[in-house]
């Protein structure tokens, strides 16, 4: 009873807490924490089918399960056209495969199967509490530089307005108004879903929805690492080493989702206490975004690149397709365990017929969930559909060999029959997002630079030191002792957690090198080839070296019989531990006086608008309430990364034309983007009234912004006369002269 009461408090404390830190904002937080805690405990019926022998039942991996397929399923229907994206049909359609699921928990029920962790409550309890506790973390720091602006922030919440105002998806695109999106909208799609699903404010939920994946980026990696520790130690834990699955968690949570780089270390630690030490007349000061702008730039050389990793990402804001990925590739991550974890309890299919097995195999619920999810990301980030397409290859071919006795013929028959359906689920699942869609890519190319050998070292020599540690480890383990030393007997004699963590912690070592050889081409190839490619690949590479490293430290400390082992997993773990100062170090540089709740702000993205746009704030807000569906609103166009564009960005009203680059990124057609530009300017600038009228009527221009920006970029040329000649004032600002016009054309 005491033991209860104390956690009772514990709770009750971090609600209290909660409320305190995040004043008003706290209702909005509970509401997005207790809809994921009903979705998940609708979901567990097959979730914990799905994850049968993990602890938890998969209780972490439900939360997000169950999100994806009702979002997902949402999106497939209004993007088929066969349903209005609206917060009716967000709501029907979880309340029908709720529905689902309480009719698969009765059959169940009725024969005995049990499908939620009855007996390991307390698992349970401190996975909510961390939960709680790291999603709680980080709303509260957000809520220090709540503002959606600055770097891409204006584009991923203009994503967010665009798709809350329209009835069909994809949305017409906010900065080219004669088209639809044209990007990987995918996780800001789901940003919304969320939030009409909640019926909450996407100035709100944007901010919340960042935190709500940070607060997924840690506990998914533990509640993984967890089961992985607890199966690999087995019958074997001795009550001196029961805390091991929950450190190793612990530590795998931290590492993809706290932790930095080696970057800060060196440079953020060692150099400056060197220079300390030396009497250094200057001593050099540690900038966070550094850790991700590294190769290329120190030393400045024209080969510039990107290698962010999730802290860097939580911190600094922006709600980008791989950030809200995270929590979907690491549910297909926690699927692929749990189908190891399946299949190597079943009978060895080596004298089975091939027709017959291949038929049993295609009907594998987590292979055809792994299409599933690898179809999504095509649509919400293309990169991982790659990835992990390659690391669930990765994944099934290394139990294949296992399962089929190491014959070759087999081996490939039966994996190719896997990753065959996977593709195929994965393209037909996605077709009302590709049939639409025009790509970007321009084609493979070998690269022309390559990474400094320190610069890998410093930014990847943790990490890949302990994956090949553990990978030594395992094979001397068990290859010491065989007479027959191959790939078959080594694989078949490894535990499915040793093999798993080797195949991330390879999948992890190549997603580093690819870089190193080619690169996808796109319109950044000169001076920044690499980049995209690099940024993409390495994001992945370094979650899946985190949860390596979250279970290889603590795995060779405890059963390695090898004291070299056992003195690199340790200086392996303190250099670990060092990298968190990176957490510290960006969020006193980003957030400032964090620990003074009074400087909390709030979690309102668009409340910068009356500080950093005195002059246009009342006529944004004026348009966002007033403005019915998607009218086409003119304001001036800019370069990307600019100020430019933030009627089109805070409203969702579509414009002629947003930032320069980003859609000289989508559509690829810099003919059209100058002619565009050219025709705002003229409808701006012209004295001839004809033929101001006549663009007016071709872009079906409903509403004219006249602002600060439009003043600021055409001066004197601007001709308000004749722009007042073409329409009516609905909304002026007597205080600074901004007014919005009404088109009136016939």
């Amino acid at each position: 009873m005491k033991k209860h009461m104390k956690k009772i408090a514990l709770a009750a404390a971090l609600l209290g807490l909660s409320a305190f830190l995040l004043k008003g904002d706290v209702w909005i937080f509970w509401t997005w924490y207790l809809l994921a805690g009903v979705m998940g405990i609708g979901g567990m019926p097959f979730t914990g089918r799905l994850f049968v022998r993990f602890e938890d039942r998969g209780w972490m991996f439900s939360k997000v399960l169950a999100i994806t397929v009702t979002g997902f399923l949402t999106w497939w229907l209004v993007a088929c056209g066969l349903l209005e994206f609206s917060t009716l049909t967000c709501v029907c359609v979880s309340l029908a495969l709720g529905a689902v699921c309480f009719l698969k928990l009765r059959y169940q029920t009725k024969r005995g199967i049990e499908c939620f962790p009855v007996n390991r409550g307390d698992l349970v309890y401190w996975e909510e509490i961390l939960f709680f506790a790291v999603f709680l973390l980080w709303t509260y720091l957000a809520g220090f530089h709540p503002a959606a602006y600055g770097t891409e922030k204006f584009m991923d919440y203009g994503f967010m307005e665009a798709m809350m105002r329209s009835k069909e998806l994809p949305a017409v695109d906010f900065w080219y108004s004669q088209g639809h999106i044209n990007y990987y909208y995918g996780g800001q799609y789901f940003a919304v879903f969320l939030t009409k699903l909640s019926a909450s404010k996407p100035e709100m939920t944007y901010n919340l929805m960042r935190t709500f994946v940070a607060a997924f980026a840690f506990t998914l990696p533990f509640s993984l690492v967890y089961q992985m520790a607890k199966d690999r130690l087995g019958a074997g834990l001795y009550k001196r080493e029961s805390w091991v699955p929950a450190v190793s968690g612990l530590t795998a949570g931290v590492s993809v989702s706290i932790a930095g780089n080696m970057h800060y270390v060196v440079y953020g630690i060692v150099i400056p206490a060197v220079q300390k030490f030396t009497g250094a007349e200057e001593i050099d000061s540690y900038w966070f975004p550094d850790a991700t702008r590294y190769i290329g730039f120190d030393p400045d050389v024209p080969d510039k690149t990107i290698h962010e990793f999730p802290c860097y990402s939580f911190v600094l804001g922006d709600l980008h397709a791989h950030v809200v990925n995270i929590m979907f590739v690491l549910l297909l991550v926690g699927i692929l365990y749990a189908w190891m974890q399946m299949v190597r309890r079943q009978k060895i299919l080596g004298e089975t017929e091939l027709v017959p097995l291949i038929r049993e195999q295609l009907m594998m619920p987590h292979i055809l969930l792994a299409g599933l999810l690898l179809g999504m990301f095509q649509w919400t980030n293309f990169w991982d559909f790659v990835i992990y397409f390659v690391v669930t290859g990765g994944v099934v071919l290394f139990m294949n060999i296992v399962r089929l006795e190491g014959k070759v013929k087999r081996i490939l028959a039966v994996t190719g029959a896997h990753l065959a359906e996977v593709l195929l689920i994965s393209y037909v699942v996605v077709l009302p997002f590709t049939l639409k869609f025009e790509t970007m890519v321009q084609g493979v190319a070998l690269a022309k630079y390559h990474s400094l050998p320190h610069q890998l070292m410093v930014l990847w020599g943790l990490p890949a030191v302990l994956t090949l540690l553990l990978l030594f480890c395992v094979l001397w383990e068990k290859l010491r002792k065989k007479r027959k030393k191959n790939l078959y007997t080594w694989m078949r004699s490894v535990c499915v957690p040793d093999l798993f963590a080797v195949v991330m912690g390879l999948c992890a070592l190549g997603l580093v090198m690819i870089p190193e050889l080619v690169y996808v081409r796109d319109i950044y190839e000169e001076g920044n080839a690499r980049a995209n490619t690099m940024f993409k690949l390495t994001y992945q590479a370094y979650m899946l070296f985190g949860m390596t490293m979250g279970y290889g430290i603590y795995r060779m400390l405890i059963l390695s019989r090898q004291k070299i082992v056992k003195a690199f997993s340790v200086i392996g773990l303190i250099l670990l531990v060092c990298t968190c100062g990176y957490f510290g170090e960006s969020v006193r540089s980003w957030f400032g006086e964090v620990w003074y709740p009074s400087e909390y702000k709030g979690l309102n993205a668009v409340s910068f608008i009356d500080t950093d746009f005195p002059e246009d704030a009342a006529a944004i807000r004026w348009l966002k309430k007033n403005a019915e569906d998607s009218p086409v609103v003119l304001e001036a166009n800019g370069d990307s990364y600019t100020s430019f564009n933030r009627v089109s960005a805070m409203t969702g009203l579509p414009t002629v034309l947003g930032w320069y680059v980003h859609q000289w990124l989508w559509r690829n057609d810099v003919g059209d983007l100058n002619q565009k530009s050219a025709d705002i300017e003229t409808i701006y600038t012209s004295t001839d009234r004809e033929e101001v009228r006549k663009l007016l009527k071709q872009y079906d221009v409903s509403y004219i912004f006249v602002g600060a920006r439009e003043k600021e970029k055409y001066g004197e040329g601007l001709n308000m006369v004749l722009l007042e000649s073409l329409g009516e004032k609905v909304f002026e600002d007597e205080t600074y002269g901004t007014y919005i016009l009404r088109t009136v054309l016939e």
